[in-house]
């Protein structure tokens, strides 16, 4: 995982009350949707070209683009890309099983695609184990993120968007591959990925296929209260104290607030920010990657602070915006994963030093999912020396990671 001057990457919270507070809630977490569209789309690969910006001739056999069709999130074929990597040698009778690899933030703008940029070491790193256990690793870039048209927004943390972006790229990678894999498949993802990987798991059954089981890293989950207990967590602080918070947490909420604008092309900046933070936003939050926009945002932070002595009456957030009808149905249903019972293994890593997806986001997801009937094996830092952060809750674990996921494409 890159990291910038702000570390930013997917999370969040938000009670799991908050998520029931209406009366109608209830049906939907206990009575799981049953009309999962099957994935059913003819000639799913568009295109493949040849993926060299990082280069893994030593460790894959085949490193591909892909440009395929998946649903979109308003629910018409849109196309998406994702990355293809096979092992080396030839494919073992029956064909390889499929890693799915699902990233962490990097914003919604094209160019910050995982497709168009450098692979992180540690990412290649387990991509390498992967490979060497005989697993294709199909990693996409999520919906409008490198997609060719280069017109549709990324929606941010939508659940079933990114979930659809994972089953339909298994589908096409395995109409690509052909019988060189086979029917087995499981995901893995850290932070937003981790959240992605929750959702495949919910809609895997779209993909038609044999889903082993779910490996998520510090899911990003709860996605309001992380709002409120990062404003909180620095109040009272100096200014120098404050900028590295609320940078993050505007840059987080400026791509959610991008993300809403895919379905809702009227949704506007100045609804969530007051100036300078809505000016800034507007300019960033749709054509630049996470860490320039974090980076923006506590830049005017400072200029302002460094003329006045403190960030009294700066322009960030409107009051009351979590109360914003579509930004509360995002929060609470469709950028909360695990809102109905998985049957399939689920294992999750989280950290306790972790302030991005902070531990408590995380024990409130686990507790409200198993309280809905899925098992969860939940794995924490308690009994470690080292404890983790939200960087090294997924560094420090890719042999465990990569155990698991030989543990689930066993069965």
């Amino acid at each position: 995982m890159k990291k910038t001057l702000l570390t930013v990457c997917t999370l969040s919270l938000s009670i799991f009350l908050s998520a029931c507070n209406d009366d109608n809630d209830w049906d939907d977490v206990f009575n799981p949707p049953s009309d999962i569209p099957e994935n059913n789309i003819q000639n799913p690969v568009v295109r493949t070209d040849s993926y060299s910006i990082t280069d893994m001739s030593t460790i894959a056999g085949e490193s591909l683009v892909m440009t395929y069709k998946m649903l979109g999130i308003n629910n018409s074929e849109v196309q998406a890309t994702a990355l293809i990597f096979t092992p080396k040698g030839a494919p073992p009778v029956g064909g390889w099983p499929i890693v799915a690899w699902a990233h962490g933030t990097t914003g919604v703008a094209d160019k910050c695609a995982p497709s168009r940029t450098a692979m992180d070491t540690d990412i290649k790193g387990m991509i390498a184990q992967l490979l060497a256990k005989g697993y294709v690793v199909v990693a996409p870039d999520y919906e409008g993120l490198g997609e060719p048209s280069g017109q549709e927004l990324h929606p941010f943390l939508n659940v079933k968007s990114e979930a659809f972006s994972i089953t339909d790229a298994v589908v096409a990678a395995r109409n690509y591959l052909g019988s060189k894999v086979n029917n087995k498949w499981v995901t893995v993802g850290h932070s937003q990925g981790g959240q992605a990987a929750l959702g495949a798991a919910q809609y895997a059954s779209r993909a038609k296929l044999d889903y082993k089981g779910t490996v998520a890293v510090a899911p990003a989950s709860n996605l309001d209260l992380i709002l409120t207990l990062g404003e909180a967590s620095v109040a009272n602080q100096p200014a120098t104290t404050q900028i590295p918070v609320y940078a993050s947490l505007d840059t987080f909420t400026a791509l959610i607030t991008a993300g809403l604008r895919n379905p809702n092309p009227d949704f506007k900046y100045t609804q969530v920010f007051k100036d300078p933070t809505a000016q800034i936003a507007e300019k960033y939050a749709e054509t630049e990657c996470s860490g320039d926009i974090a980076n923006a945002f506590g830049l005017n932070m400072t200029l302002y602070a460094q003329s006045t002595g403190s960030l009294n009456g700066y322009g960030r957030t409107q009051d009351n915006f979590l109360n914003i009808p579509t930004v509360k149905n995002f929060t609470s249903k469709d950028g909360q994963p695990l809102t109905v019972k998985v049957t399939t293994p689920v294992t999750i890593y989280q950290g306790s030093y972790d302030t991005t997806v902070p531990r408590i986001a995380t024990n409130t997801l686990v507790g409200s999912a198993q309280e809905k009937g899925t098992v969860i094996q939940y794995n924490t830092d308690d009994s470690s020396t080292v404890k983790w952060d939200h960087g090294t809750a997924y560094t420090l674990n890719i042999g465990n990671i990569v155990q698991d996921v030989g543990t689930m494409l066993s069965k």
